[in-house]
Formats: structure tokens, sequence, C-alpha cells
């Protein structure tokens, strides 16, 4: 890599263990030496590794994630001592050096695996520890917070950001689903607001940012695209890891109105589209589950309205 931030940005493969044990040890001598391993899971906005067992490093994937480092810095320890389950909180900012361009973090290390059906013990009680986890945040004072806008990729905003894109998706697969049926759903969504005043939301409540210990959610991770507006966004999980009675559960501990609800089935269905477009080998780990989620969203509303609350 070169040693010139603005000569060539990084690539993912070049976000490696060599390259933070030098940021590390260059910025903050005290973790200087500490082993550093890549995590098994990781995400797409931030590459993540383990520093000695009790810190983590971050680092941006990508310049559009960059803005994401000193947002959490500046409110997860706010956040963190109001919310009923842990929650990252950063011990050190890093700064740009050894052809990194960009700002990254250290937090302390939060134990877990990350969520999956097969690791759930309870999924009823699951989905209403995770309710009342968003309950906790929503009522949280969201004065000064960051509104929807590029640094969380519109989440919280209105639907209408991706209007274009879904419909463009809906078309594209329309021999493979029920484009009827998704256009409907979407054109619900579409048809509802947030009417009160914004709360604080997650962004990114998906099974990778959920840890489960014993069974049971045990905390909640990447708070990248978290913000104050609409917390529809925040009830995709709904569809993408919950059913059945855990995700009435959910519905329950979560007590948002039916419109809500709405939208973020439309949050859900615009990211599975994109997800199957972009994935359309159907042997794809990515683009089978988010068929799944597009056939879960359609069937909900196909069901029988005696079924449905």
């Amino acid at each position: 890599m070169s040693s010139d931030p603005a000569e060539q940005f990084p690539r993912r493969e070049d976000l490696d263990v060599r390259l933070v044990a030098r940021l590390v040890a260059g910025q903050f001598p005290r973790w200087a030496g500490l082993p550093v391993a890549r995590v098994v899971v990781d995400g797409w906005d931030n590459t993540t590794f383990r520093l000695g067992t009790d810190l983590s490093v971050r680092l941006p994937s990508a310049e559009a994630y960059k803005d994401q480092v000193q947002k959490e810095h500046r409110w997860l320890p706010e956040l963190a001592p109001q919310l009923p389950l842990p929650i990252p909180v950063p011990l050190a900012m890093g700064a740009p050096a050894a052809g990194y361009p960009w700002n990254w973090s250290v937090y302390r290390w939060l134990e877990g695996e990350t969520a999956s059906a097969e690791r759930i013990d309870d999924p009823t009680e699951f989905g209403a520890t995770l309710g009342r986890f968003l309950t906790s945040l929503q009522q949280i004072d969201p004065t000064g917070g960051p509104p929807p806008g590029l640094h969380n990729f519109f989440r919280g905003a209105p639907l209408q950001t991706y209007d274009a894109e879904t419909r463009t998706a809906i078309r594209a697969l329309r021999d493979e689903i029920a484009a009827d049926t998704a256009t409907a759903v979407w054109e619900q969504a579409l048809g509802t607001v947030w009417d009160r005043p914004p709360v604080w939301f997650h962004g990114d409540v998906s099974a990778g940012n959920l840890l489960v210990r014993d069974g049971r959610l045990s905390a909640v991770i990447d708070f990248g695209c978290s913000g104050v507006g609409d917390p529809a966004c925040d009830l995709t999980i709904a569809w993408t890891l919950l059913s059945g009675e855990g995700r009435e559960a959910f519905r329950s501990a979560v007590s948002l109105d039916t419109k809500t609800w709405q939208r973020g089935r439309g949050w859900a269905l615009w990211k599975a589209l994109i997800t199957v477009g972009g994935h359309r080998d159907p042997n794809s780990v990515e683009g089978s589950a988010a068929r799944r989620v597009i056939e879960e969203v359609l069937a909900e509303v196909s069901a029988p309205t005696s079924s449905r609350r």
C-alpha cells in the first residue's frame, strides 16, 4: 500500500492484520504487541479485527462509510447507559496512517455469536427482547441526533428515496416473483408516513448485528446506520430472521402502529429485491436468503385477514 493516503485508497484485501498491527502500534502504544486476528463473520461497511482478548478494531471498508466513525464516537457513549443490552462503546479513535486514509476505532470486545435460527433457544423471548431494546432506543432524547442522509444511506427517511430503484427491481424480477403483489406492498408502504417527532433508530437491525450467548440475545452492534427519524427501517428483522410466534412477540414488544409496520415491510422488500438483483445465481447464499424474505413479505400480505393482526 502507498504511504500517502491521497495516492491510493485501500482495497478490501489490503485491510489485514499487518495493517491493523501497524496502526495500533503507531498510535496506541499501550496496545502494541497484542495479537490481531480477523473476525470470522465480518460486516460489509467495516472490517473488524479482534485485538487481544478484550478489544476490537473496526476500519471503514470504503469512503462511503467513513463518516460513521465520528458519529459512533459522538453518540454511542450517550446511548449505551440508557439501553437494556450492551452496545459497542468506542475507546479510542485512530487517525489516517500507514496508507489507510480514514479514521478508525478501537472498541471493547463484546462476546457472542451472530444470531441465527439455530442459535436462538426461544424465538418468542428473543423477539420480545429485541422489541423492548428498540423501544428503549426510540425513547432516548433525540435532540441533536443525526438526521437521515448519506452517512446512513437515508435510513429513517421516507421510502420514496428508493421508489425508482424498487420499481425497477420488481420489473426485472416479474417472471420470478409475484410482481403485482410486490407492487401493492410497496405502494401501501409508500402511502404512509411517520407523522410524529423523529426518534432514534439503529438502521441496520440484521442477524449479523445481533449477538447471541447461551441461546439469548446478548448485545446489539454496528450503529453505523443509526440516526433519528422514522424507526420503520428497524422492523426488517421481522422478515429476515424472525417468523411465527417470534415475529408476533417482536411486533407486540416494539409496539409501533400498523402503518409503521407496513413501511417496515416496504424496507424489507426493497432490500431483498435489490439483493436478488445483485445475486442472480439461485444458488448464492445472499440471493437465496433474499428470495426467502420476498416470499415471507408477500405471504404475510396474501394471508387471510383472520390470520393477521
